[in-house]
């Protein structure tokens, strides 16, 4: 058998010396293969969960690596660390900033000053910043007042209860969930024998009542997603509503505009009651 009788069309045989290589027409990019994945199969459900737990173990990993780094890989950690740490200084001093006036005791003018000025306070402005580029600032921060900023933690055996399935019941994977939760127009039920989270129909809500802080009024308006529940974010995924969380409703009937004159479709609310117990979602629109 000779080199030339190999049956496969792009390689030599390993035999000849050469090594097997496939002809440039069959390379592709290897690179987009886990996006690929993301797009088509979504990720796992508790991935956000796992990214808080991983992002919770970072600082005792950074801590670790700082005792253990010695000579110049230590000098570059360091100074790395210090560049992060002044980045986030600077982010905090700016979410600080405030428009407020600040006595100045230390500036004293020369020259006489009238009796009438003798009594009044030198003041120096701080740094002014538009409503707009503070509510940006804001929501880059993530720094939003709410009117309920603790909410007491839920067990699991509150939020679920187990569905026994199988010929014998002896499967217990799928959950049905207690809570009033939020589906969107488009929501479809996967098949039940890979259905494992089971929103109710009776506990699905489309609808919140909604109290303008500064108008003092309650409107009735449709709810667009849930935002964030402060439990989980599993929950938040689920669209779970629960006291504290934050819903984002439709606005649009309000005739709320912003400052350049462009209607605000939908802003952020949190609930302030208990929707399971109540029958009914009460929230307070964050303004």
């Amino acid at each position: 058998s000779s080199c030339g009788s190999s049956k496969t069309p792009f390689a030599r045989s390993s035999r000849c010396g050469a090594p097997a290589q496939r002809p440039s027409r069959y390379k592709m990019p290897q690179n987009e293969y886990i996006k690929e994945s993301i797009k088509r199969f979504g990720r796992r459900f508790d991935h956000e969960e796992r990214m808080r737990k991983k992002k919770a173990r970072e600082p005792k990993k950074i801590s670790k690596t700082a005792r253990k780094l010695r000579g110049i890989k230590a000098k570059l950690f360091t100074k790395k660390r210090y560049t992060e740490k002044a980045t986030m200084k600077k982010t905090i001093k700016a979410h600080q900033e405030k428009d407020a006036k600040a006595k100045d005791a230390e500036e004293v003018k020369p020259g006489a000053v009238p009796a009438y000025l003798l009594d009044r306070e030198q003041v120096r402005r701080t740094k002014v910043l538009s409503n707009m580029i503070k509510q940006k600032r804001k929501e880059k921060a993530g720094k939003w007042q709410v009117p309920i900023p603790k909410v007491k933690a839920m067990t699991e055996d509150e939020m679920f209860k187990i569905l026994r399935s199988g010929k014998r019941k002896k499967k217990a994977w799928k959950r049905i969930v207690n809570k009033v939760s939020f589906v969107g127009d488009n929501f479809t039920r996967k098949p039940p024998k890979f259905e494992r989270y089971i929103r109710p129909s009776a506990l699905r809500f489309k609808k919140a009542h909604v109290t303008h802080p500064e108008l003092k009024m309650t409107f009735c308006l449709e709810i667009v997603s849930v935002k964030k529940n402060p439990q989980s974010a599993l929950y938040t995924n689920l669209g779970v509503i629960t006291k504290g969380t934050i819903i984002e409703v439709n606005v649009s009937e309000l005739g709320l505009v912003t400052q350049t004159g462009k209607v605000i479709f939908a802003k952020y609310a949190q609930v302030t009651n208990n929707p399971d117990i109540d029958g009914c979602i009460n929230a307070l629109l964050l303004v």
